[in-house]
């Protein structure tokens, strides 16, 4: 029954992160309400109405129908220009930052709840359109029904000017990276909490795996989510202990191993297990803090790349990197899950030192010719060297990429100056 949980957890996550998520829902409530309403004028609402507060019901039937007309009209040209506006804003984050960015900005809730009202109103309209005949007295006009429908549309108003206001503010690179490191930061820090309640002795404490037994998946995807509460009663079950081989969000390859036991299990158990997994076809920040440094990496690669040349963003997002550099530092590299003083469960992780190299690879390649870029990345690797929560384990990768990235940095630089310029600023640290 858990397992059930997990996986509509993690399926209502997914479809959440659709576009048209939002949009859908609230679209079904404004034809559920368009009915109530027609329920309750069915009942004489708008006649009790009319007797408390005339001045605030129509009194003629083809003002009512122009009126509703130009609600629902205007609202579609306002819709399709907003839909357009998000498409735009998509489109220019492809193209100037990064592709990884989309499913982050489509996931924003504001806007769908904002085109979803849009939509939602259109269609509460056009049912109480329905309901009025051009020759209707004012006792019979659904009054109540058409003030809803022109206060929706003025709600609708108000929104559109605070869409504009959001949608420019989204499409900024500072917006965007900062939310990017809010949404990692989040993520991050609660692995670094559970591993911080665990005795180190014991998150290092688990056995060699070479001559374990290992298991395939039936399918391939990215590894999401996974219920340890559920996995971790199925080793005490059966006396084992379990090793997955590919750390989570990476792509696990369909008949490729993945799960390797202490004990042979059956093809039972195995099922078992893989029932608590899920695999998704895309990639959330939200489940996988690695993504933040893909998507971080690719925005610095893409602004020194020729079409763009924007050193600036490279800068900010250099900055953004470090803090989140800083704080993996202070989660372990074990992976390992303790219950009981007892480890069951290792997770296959990207060490620092894979992590740091995969980062810094990419970006030297495109900044090594920039020496401005130079001295920041060198700033970043002596300021993540000097602090306090740096193992020496770290401390040694990030010489490595030290040595390595003013290599790089003296044979691209084309000037002598630019060179010792270099050597200089490496030499203050």
């Amino acid at each position: 029954m858990k397992h059930l949980y997990i996986r509509l957890l993690t399926f209502f996550n997914t479809i959440k992160s659709k576009i048209a998520f939002y949009p859908t829902l609230l679209s079904v409530l404004g034809i559920i309400w368009a009915f109530t309403m027609v329920s309750l004028e069915g009942n004489g609402i708008s006649k009790r109405l009319m007797e408390v507060a005339p001045s605030l019901l129509l009194e003629d039937g083809d003002t009512a129908l122009t009126i509703m007309s130009v609600c629902i009209g205007g609202l579609i040209s306002m819709m399709v220009f907003s839909f357009s506006m998000v498409m735009l804003l998509l489109s220019q984050a492809s193209s100037n930052f990064s592709p990884r960015l989309l499913p982050g900005l489509i996931s924003d809730k504001r806007h769908q709840i904002i085109l979803g009202t849009y939509l939602a109103t259109i269609l509460y309209n056009i049912f109480t359109l329905f309901a009025i005949e051009p020759d209707d007295e004012k006792y019979s006009l659904p009054g109540l029904s058409i003030l809803l429908g022109i206060i929706l549309t003025i709600l609708c108003l108000c929104l559109f000017i605070y869409f504009i206001h959001n949608i420019s503010q989204s499409i900024q690179i500072n917006n965007i990276l900062d939310d990017i490191f809010d949404k990692s930061r989040r993520r991050l820090s609660e692995a670094i909490e559970k591993e911080d309640k665990k005795d180190e002795s014991l998150l290092e404490s688990f056995p060699n795996t070479s001559n374990w037994h290992s298991y395939t998946t039936i399918k391939s995807g990215y590894f999401q989510n996974i219920s340890f509460k559920n996995i971790l009663g199925i080793c005490k079950e059966l006396d084992t202990r379990l090793y997955f081989m590919v750390p989570k969000g990476l792509f696990v390859l369909q008949h490729a191993p993945f799960i390797k036991s202490e004990k042979e299990l059956d093809e039972e158990s195995v099922k078992r297990i893989l029932s608590n997994i899920n695999f998704s076809r895309g990639e959330l920040v939200e489940d996988n803090y690695i993504l933040a440094f893909k998507q971080i990496t690719e925005i610095i690669v893409k602004a020194m790349s020729p079409g763009i040349n924007d050193p600036g963003t490279a800068i900010n997002a250099i900055d953004y990197l470090t803090e989140l550099l800083a704080l993996r530092m202070k989660k372990r590299d074990s992976g390992v899950l303790v219950h009981e003083e007892k480890a069951y469960i290792k997770m296959a992780v990207v060490t620092f030192e894979e992590l740091l190299y995969n980062v810094m690879a990419s970006i030297r390649t495109y900044c090594k010719h920039d020496p401005i870029l130079v001295q920041k990345l060198l700033w970043m690797l002596y300021y993540l060297k000097s602090e306090s929560v740096c193992r020496e384990v770290y401390k040694e990768c990030i010489e490595n990429e030290l040595a390595l990235l003013l290599k790089v940095s003296q044979q691209a630089l084309d000037t002598e100056e630019d060179i010792e310029a270099i050597k200089a600023y490496s030499n203050r640290f």
